[in-house]
């Protein structure tokens, strides 16, 4: 009989620290304890080693310690690092569930521990190359299972009440663990206090539970985790040691376990402070580090002289304007391009190296045609900017490397962030015309990422190039969006809260005519380019409009006539935001939720995780999935998980693209005014009638061949679909081209890369994993962000192991001879 691989369903799942409960501590709840009480402690020595005054805030929160760092601008990106470091954390749960050494079952101490050093490791060697995301992610990970063996071993049945130090120091040995064939727990049923045996308690050996959902084997003697669902539980020994919860079969040290987790958190987080620093550990918490990007994808191509020496002067603009506020950009990447390659991507956090890479810049080159290679240069540059960062690209050719499109539509969908094109091909002069044919990929992407897509001749360029100093700041939020194609005429209505300033519009089309209303009734048309209400800027087919009194809260609308396909986005700068992603949740064997970075499945609900960015007196009252292409929305049900996140269930997709509206209330009491907001993601999603799912089961070394596998599951049998896989570190790859579905639905692959033996260790890469059913134009991905680690001596035992036989083989010989 074959061995079948194992298929992720929404009812598997390993235990551990509960990921959802109203009762018990989550890993969630401990996470966000220790993250914020060590950046309070890295915060108070920066600000007075600063000459400043820290001032302890009475209660921990994004917006208090943020405010006690001297950096209120800081709450956004600290929550948003929270959330990102949280949801890893969740992660594990549902994608490792079967792999005891990432939740210290088993007794597999070893193992365990050896990813939380090589997890620390790379976290270390991230935050060296800047590579924040991804330190954030592996933190996350790491964090779950230090947290777990408080939870799943006996260490606190052993009377421990402070972290064992070892499990994040590889060069000391882990002592005194019990042998596979010591017997560890007596059987218990309901009651299960004092099963360990009172001589693994007396000799102070370290044991954990046995757990699995498939098979009841287990070694003879040994405890299990226990629950409902271990199979292992229901041998004897019978019960378990697992305190996860209060309902748990070690409930009672529930508590006791969370305590000493967070505090076996807040000592790895130390341990990374020490080695990065306080400035770069607070920048991995998004502390002094503002959400603004400066972002360029450019064309260097023979033509683009003009469009160049623009990029330089706004660039110089924006680096002197912004030194030292709150929208200083915190990253900068630049990433050239022109016919026939790309240049790699160049990224720095400093502003005046940056301005030197960029004004080195010049035209010249490129091929005998027009085509660029522009969606590769667009592609590094998604990989490597942070995300949700607003980039721009500039060109005057078409896409050489069309191909490329589902890559891009892949990593905007995955990364949330903006793009924006500045073509400078209009096919005339004047100040109005059709869309030039040759840019409907470079329109198509900036719809699909709420982008703008402008044609402009390039002696216009200084009355297009304003939207990039408006749109690269900070807290800067959509609040509507639309579009429509073909064009009509249309009312369109949003809410403007309190908190808002630099309202802000944005059309793009040919032939649009638009009258923007306020709540007071006031009007303006777009044939008043200077009027008491706004000031419009038009040229070509860009339109931006920005209100005067911005704060006026309350009802605006806007009515907009054109014949001519046209885009319509409301933005504005705002602390009031909010973050999603799609997620798989579980029920048994406690409630949960693994975050996926692909398109949902179209058969069936969807479900969001929500959290909500501001001052934390956010409450979402309406989560709808709106329709690109009109005005039809499906509405979710929201359930509240606490500290500002929520599970959003819609029962069904829509059937095209969609975007997220979020409509609630603010209750803050330094919030006066109107306080019902309303806020869109950017983004436009899709649904899929099928998922790719791809995990991380290994360490990458350099010089090494590494493994990736990937499934695809779908409810049709024998499907064909074709398979491409990228990596943005353009190393050597391999993968199959095409897959076949069984008779169960699911089909199995694997992508193998090698980085060069040279890498540096937390070198970042990104791999999409795109599939396409085959005769149709359904497609999925998987996007994973790997990172290159340290190439890793054998450990001392082993080497010196490997040395005694290599001194016996040589006595050997000489023996011999």
């Amino acid at each position: 009989m074959s061995c079948q691989p194992f298929r992720w369903t929404e009812n598997t799942s390993i235990q551990a620290f509960k990921v959802i409960s109203s009762s018990s501590n989550t890993h969630h709840n401990i996470t966000r304890a220790a993250v914020l009480q060590k950046s309070a402690e890295a915060c108070r020595t920066h600000v007075l080693q600063q000459g400043g005054n820290f001032v302890q805030p009475n209660s921990l929160t994004a917006e208090s310690l943020a405010e006690a760092c001297l950096s209120p601008a800081s709450a956004f990106t600290l929550q948003s690092a929270i959330t990102d470091i949280s949801i890893r954390n969740a992660w594990v749960d549902g994608r490792h569930m079967f792999n005891a050494e990432y939740h210290f079952d088993d007794e597999r101490f070893e193992q365990a521990r050896n990813l939380i050093t090589q997890g620390v490791s790379l976290v270390k060697a991230s935050l060296k190359l800047k590579n924040y995301e991804y330190a954030r992610q592996r933190l996350g990970e790491t964090l779950h299972t230090l947290q777990d063996f408080y939870s799943h071993s006996n260490w606190i049945e052993l009377g421990n009440r402070s972290p064992y130090s070892t499990l994040i120091k590889p060069s000391l040995p882990l002592d005194n663990l019990a042998d596979v064939k010591t017997p560890t727990c007596s059987s218990c049923d309901d009651d299960c206090t004092g099963n360990i045996l009172e001589t693994i308690i007396t000799q102070k050996k370290l044991t954990s539970g046995y757990f699995s959902l498939q098979s009841p084997y287990k070694p003879k003697g040994k405890c299990s985790h226990g629950g409902l669902f271990d199979l292992t539980s229901r041998v004897e020994p019978k019960g378990g040691i697992n305190k996860d919860g209060t309902t748990a079969v070690h409930g009672s040290l529930h508590f006791v376990a969370a305590d000493v987790a967070t505090a076996a958190s807040r000592d790895l987080l130390q341990d990374i402070r020490d080695a990065a620093g306080n400035v770069e550990f607070l920048r991995l918490m998004g502390i002094f580090q503002s959400s603004s990007v400066l972002c360029f994808v450019v064309d260097t191509s023979a033509s683009m002289t003009e469009e160049i020496a623009e990029v330089k002067r706004i660039t110089s603009f924006i680096i002197d304007s912004r030194r030292g506020t709150v929208d200083e950009p915190s990253a900068y990447v630049l990433v050239p391009f022109s016919n026939p390659g790309f240049r790699p991507v160049y990224k720095t956090a400093d502003p005046d190296v940056f301005k030197t890479k960029v004004n080195a810049l010049s035209a010249g080159g490129g091929g005998a045609d027009d085509a660029e290679m522009s969606l590769s240069g667009l592609w590094l540059a998604l990989a490597a900017a942070p995300v949700a960062s607003e980039i721009f690209l500039f060109t005057d050719g078409e896409p050489k490397d069309a191909e490329m499109k589902s890559t891009v539509l892949a990593l905007i969908e995955s990364t949330k962030s903006t793009v924006n094109f500045v073509l400078t091909n209009p096919l005339t002069k004047t100040t109005r015309s059709l869309s030039n044919p040759v840019n409907q990929v470079y329109e198509d992407l900036a719809v699909a990422s709420g982008g703008l897509a402008i044609e402009i001749p390039n002696r216009l360029l200084p009355n297009a190039t304003s939207a990039i100093n408006d749109t690269s700041v900070s807290s800067l939020v959509t609040i509507f969006q639309t579009v429509r194609d073909p064009g009509t005429a249309e009312p369109f209505s949003f809410l403007v809260d309190s908190s808002v300033r630099n309202l802000t519009f944005y059309i793009t089309g040919n032939s649009t005519q638009f009258t923007i209303t306020a709540p007071s009734g006031q009007s303006q048309s777009s044939g008043q380019s200077d009027g008491s209400l706004a000031v419009v800027q038009s040229v070509v087919n860009f339109h931006m409009v920005q209100v005067r009194n911005s704060s006026q809260p309350g009802l605006w609308s806007i009515y907009v006539n054109s014949t001519q396909p046209y885009t319509l986005k409301v933005t504005g700068k705002s602390s009031v935001n909010f973050q999603f992603d799609f997620v798989e949740v579980y029920q048994t064997p406690h409630p949960g939720y693994t975050v996926f970075k692909s398109r949902p499945r179209a058969d069936g609900n969807v479900t969001l995780l929500l959290s909500m960015l501001g001052s934390g007196s956010e409450v979402p009252t309406e989560v709808l999935l709106v329709e690109a292409s009109g005005s039809r929305f499906h509405t979710g049900l929201l359930e509240d998980l606490g500290n500002g996140d929520y599970l959003v269930t819609v029962t069904t997709v829509p059937k095209g693209e969609f975007s997220v509206r979020v409509i609630g209330q603010t209750n803050s009491s330094s919030t006066s005014g109107y306080n019902v907001f309303q806020r869109q993601s950017s983004t436009r999603h899709r649904a899929s009638n099928f998922t790719v799912t791809a995990v991380r089961n290994a360490t990458w070394f350099p010089g090494q061949l590494f493994s990736l596998p990937f499934t695809v599951a779908t409810s049709n049998s024998y499907s064909k679909y074709t398979v491409t896989a990228r990596n943005s570190g353009q190393y050597d790859m391999t993968f199959p081209s095409s897959l076949t579905t069984g008779s169960d639905g699911g089909a199995d692959g694997v992508v193998e890369l090698s980085a060069p033996d040279n890498t540096t260790a937390g070198t970042e890469v990104i791999l999409t994993i795109e599939v396409t059913q085959s005769g149709t134009n359904d497609t999925n991905y998987a996007f994973l962000r790997l990172a290159v680690s340290r190439a890793v001596a054998p450990p001392a035992g082993l080497a010196l192991s490997l040395w005694l036989s290599a001194v016996t083989l040589l006595i050997s010989l000489g023996i011999n001879k």
